[in-house]
């Protein structure tokens, strides 16, 4: 038997403002997570994403350290429609969280746009394009 896809983890400096992001995008964390040293919580489908601090990490794996440099590794997060991901945009940026691509219409028949979260991974937010 094989190996089945679970989860993806992230490493976290600040875990409640991580959280507060991903909180943003829709997911529902609850509060209490806040002051956890490790959160997770299952996406639709199944597959979990979790978060550990720099410090759970180290408990682990004492010579861990953060990567340095462009992100490796981008979630994307599907919108309703064009408008939502510009309003999602918009409401990220505005609360202070760095975008990285405004959104645009991409060549491959998606409105597509990119912010980092707070640890500066790549969020990818995008819908398909109406056809004409």
């Amino acid at each position: 038997m094989a190996p089945s896809f679970d989860l993806i983890g992230l490493v976290v400096a600040d875990l409640s403002k991580s959280l507060a992001f991903y909180r943003r995008l829709g997911l529902d964390i609850p509060a209490s997570a806040d002051t956890e040293p490790h959160v997770e919580v299952t996406l639709p489908g199944g597959p979990r994403l979790a978060w550990d601090t720099t410090e759970t990490i180290r408990s682990f794996d004492p010579g861990w350290t953060p990567p340095s440099g462009s992100p490796r590794i981008g979630l994307a997060f599907r919108c309703d429609d064009p408008a939502e991901v510009d309003r999602v945009y918009t409401d990220l940026v505005g609360a202070g969280y760095e975008g990285h691509r405004q959104p645009w219409d991409a060549f491959w028949g998606q409105r597509y746009a990119i912010v980092h979260d707070p640890d500066g991974n790549s969020v990818e937010l995008f819908a398909a394009l109406p056809t004409t």
